[in-house]
């Protein structure tokens, strides 16, 4: 297994509804640990670059204002294989074809409001931590 980066983003929807901890909880019993983390509201210009890739997409103003309608956690996570095991605990996009226990099944209301972000390979996981952190603000978990 190797030591990778993801970011993680516990969206509006589940700031909102005070789950943070109880979804910090599922990241932290799969060996994952937080090395950098930030409570912010987006600005409607940081929403649009960030997912700037679904910019010609149907659902994209829809996506926009949404995560622009409240304070985000955005966070770092650091393990084995996070970027795999972030997106198993994450679920499905559709929190109605999640698997149970996963994050989006227990706590998401639609695909839409779907309470989790998390980067969707290695490459992106790069470009989305350096989007929200550098790197003076992220502090390595040491392994045993």
């Amino acid at each position: 297994m190797s030591k990778q980066r993801t970011l993680s983003i516990i969206k509006p929807d589940a700031v909102r509804k005070n789950v943070i901890g109880k979804i910090i909880n599922r990241f932290e019993e799969a060996g994952l640990y937080i090395v950098a983390a930030k409570f912010k509201k987006l600005s409607r210009h940081e929403a649009e670059n960030f997912y700037y890739i679904h910019k010609d997409r149907s659902f994209f103003k829809e996506l926009v204002d949404f995560m622009v309608s409240g304070p985000s956690f955005i966070q770092v996570l650091e393990g084995d294989d996070a970027v795999q095991k972030n997106r198993n605990i994450m679920g499905n996009t559709d929190p109605k074809k999640a698997d149970v226990g996963t994050i989006r099944a227990d706590f998401a209301d639609s695909i839409d409001a779907n309470a989790v972000h998390g980067s969707d390979s290695l490459d992106n996981a790069s470009k989305e931590i350096s989007f929200f952190f550098s790197e003076i603000e992220i502090c390595s978990k040491e392994y045993d």
